[in-house]
């Protein structure tokens, strides 16, 4: 899933993905302004204020995905009668932060095809068998960032390999930064994104029903990392 500057323009994993959430127990937008206004200054007044700063108050280090705030979601063009959202429920990554200069930060992401999740057991059984992902002989989907570029402090764009049923494409994800702050726990610390990519499924062997299904898939990515332990 998978920045803030880990723009990333079209795919899937991953925050970016970068990444843009409300982190739970992070305290508002005033109190982040004060964590990074320096004694004696006038703190800054909003998050667009604090937005070219904001990123620097996750160190440098390596950041695991909260598993309770992170999604993979993507949508497609049934026949053109409606745009069905999926996700996936199962998978992880992980983010190396570089919090001085977020372009040579790294991400990747690790997706277990067969818990693809489209609200519908009998859709399920058929996204997962040979006609679609086929999960039994290819059981994970894996993005592995290969280039990070930035728009400005708050969005950038993560390029990357993505690998699904055995092949491996590039793809890029427009990421924006959503913010940084420090955990529940003393000495830890969240950063989220958002993500944002589209891509054609059947560049990755995944053709059926091409073009009455649509053949581009729209990616929204949704991402809080804490750092690790």
């Amino acid at each position: 899933m998978m920045t803030g500057f880990m723009p990333i323009r079209p795919a899937l994993f991953l925050a970016a993905s970068a990444f843009l959430l409300l982190a739970c127990g992070n305290g508002d937008d005033a109190d982040t302004a004060k964590s990074v206004a320096g004694a004696g200054e006038a703190a800054p007044q909003s998050a667009q204020d604090i937005a070219g700063i904001a990123y620097k108050i996750a160190p440098t280090g390596r950041y695991v995905l909260d598993k309770n705030h992170g999604y993979i979601t993507f949508s497609y063009s049934h026949k053109g009668y409606s745009n069905p959202f999926l996700r996936w429920r199962n998978w992880d990554a992980v983010l190396d932060w570089n919090g001085e200069d977020p372009t040579q930060s790294s991400v990747s992401v690790r997706i277990q095809a067969a818990d693809i999740d489209s609200g519908v057991d009998a859709f399920d059984a058929h996204l997962t068998s040979a006609d679609m992902f086929e999960a039994e002989a290819f059981p994970e989907i894996t993005f592995v960032s290969t280039q990070i570029t930035k728009n400005d402090d708050r969005t950038g764009v993560v390029t990357g390999d993505l690998t699904m049923k055995g092949q491996t494409h590039p793809v890029s994800l427009d990421v924006v930064f959503n913010k940084a702050g420090e955990g529940r726990e003393p000495g830890t610390y969240i950063i989220g994104f958002s993500g944002r990519t589209k891509i054609l499924r059947s560049q990755w062997g995944i053709g059926y029903a091409v073009p009455f299904v649509g053949d581009e898939v729209d990616i929204i990515v949704e991402v809080e990392f804490h750092s690790a332990p």
